[in-house]
């Protein structure tokens, strides 16, 4: 069997928008629509009717969300009716691992242009409530988020593997002995890096707006803050502890999404690449260590790929903690803090859970060609205890 080369064409994403913010009156399906119409009309060439599947992540689908929202997606933003959609769930993973298999299914011949990408509403995820197990209950029932995190758990699972994604961060502040200091010092980095490229227009190539709404930048990033205003925040998971609202990552949302394609799909959209697909590679960690997921299937991602640490020229690391990054880079030495996350993370942007995968893939796509050339890597923390990342090259 013949392996195909596998290109990213072009990657766009919407600000990210903060919680009750300014995305927040904006349907899921809509913002998953806007991508879509927005990644198609900017290669003009490319006749839609040949894109042969949408991948789309999404994290919760418990709301407007639900019915396949690729499908959906597609169907919102005028493509032919003939062109499919497949919904994919990996959690915080759930945009790259859209990316993935959408990679998977060009580098095998069984597509030849295709769209991946990835949607969240955290603002307008609902609340549910189970079926009651009599026709009339009597009795209080209860209601569950689905914003973020365990509901509905299942108690046959031990509880040290459903602690909040809070404790998690925690527990690997604990296990690599990060201060609140050096938690704080890494957020504002983040929200500098952000404001900063921001004001250089490093995002101008990639964000499209979403129609009718003020937001032209990610909402959440902010530019004046500072260590003393990060260490008013109280700890927000543990009596005593050191993650706060301050530096972890803010609920979010988003859509982001990848025009991806074979050698004969490229000609088709007659537009050089921003990027070429290598290498992706997932891991399982103990659930309540979700955090440092990305430790072994970046290294794996890497060798797959035949490349060194040495070798990246940038590396987007989904931020959904300080405390979870910073334990990630401790367990790799080699690797230059230098390259990781050059114009702010998911502190500063925000983590539109779905989204987030395709964001950072796009994120090392633009990058790379900005720079001409390089090597790039993008990588996500998951929860319940899984790593994803995945190479790409220019």
């Amino acid at each position: 069997m013949t392996i195909r080369d596998v290109y990213v064409v072009d990657a766009v994403r919407t600000p990210v928008g903060k919680f009750g913010g300014a995305l927040s009156g904006v349907r899921p399906d809509d913002l998953a629509a806007h991508v879509v119409r927005s990644l198609v009309a900017r290669t003009p060439a490319l006749d839609p009717a040949r894109i042969d599947d949408v991948y789309f992540g999404d994290a919760n689908g418990a709301g407007e969300d639900n019915r396949d929202v690729a499908r959906m997606a597609v169907l919102l933003a005028g493509l032919p009716v003939t062109v499919p959609g497949v919904t994919v769930n990996r959690l915080c993973g759930s945009g790259l691992e859209a990316v993935v298999q959408a990679a998977r299914a060009v580098a095998l011949g069984d597509a030849s242009v295709v769209l991946a990408g990835g949607v969240e509403s955290m603002s307008r995820a609902p609340w549910v409530v189970q079926k009651p197990e009599r026709p009339f209950p009597a009795a209080h029932q209860q209601l569950w988020s689905t914003t973020l995190g365990w509901r509905m758990t299942n108690p046959a699972m031990p509880p040290e593997w459903t602690v909040s994604l809070g404790e998690g961060a925690e527990l690997v502040a604990d296990k690599h002995a990060l201060t609140r200091e050096r938690q704080d010092a890494f957020a504002l980095a983040s929200h500098r890096g952000a404001a900063a490229a921001w004001a250089a227009g490093e995002y101008d190539a990639e964000v499209v707006p979403y129609p009718g709404t003020a937001l032209a930048r990610d909402e959440s990033v902010r530019d004046t803050t500072s260590m003393e205003a990060l260490a008013k925040l109280k700890p927000a998971f543990r009596d005593g502890g050191t993650v706060t609202a301050g530096n972890s990552s803010p609920l979010s949302d988003g859509a982001a999404a990848l025009l991806l394609v074979d050698e004969e799909g490229l000609r088709a959209c007659g537009r050089e690449p921003l990027a070429r697909i290598g290498a992706s590679a997932v891991t399982g960690v103990e659930p309540r260590l979700f955090g440092l997921g990305p430790v072994e299937a970046v290294q794996r991602a890497l060798t797959r790929a035949g490349r060194a640490f040495g070798d990246l020229a940038v590396f987007e690391l989904n931020e959904a903690f300080a405390a979870q990054s910073l334990g990630c880079l401790a367990e790799w030495p080699e690797l230059d803090p230098a390259v990781v996350n050059p114009r702010g993370g998911a502190i500063a942007i925000g983590h539109p859970l779905g989204a987030s995968g395709a964001r950072l893939a796009g994120a090392v796509a633009h990058q790379l060609a900005a720079a001409g050339s390089g090597t790039g890597l993008a990588a996500l923390c998951i929860g319940v205890g899984q790593g994803l990342a995945l190479v790409l090259e220019r």
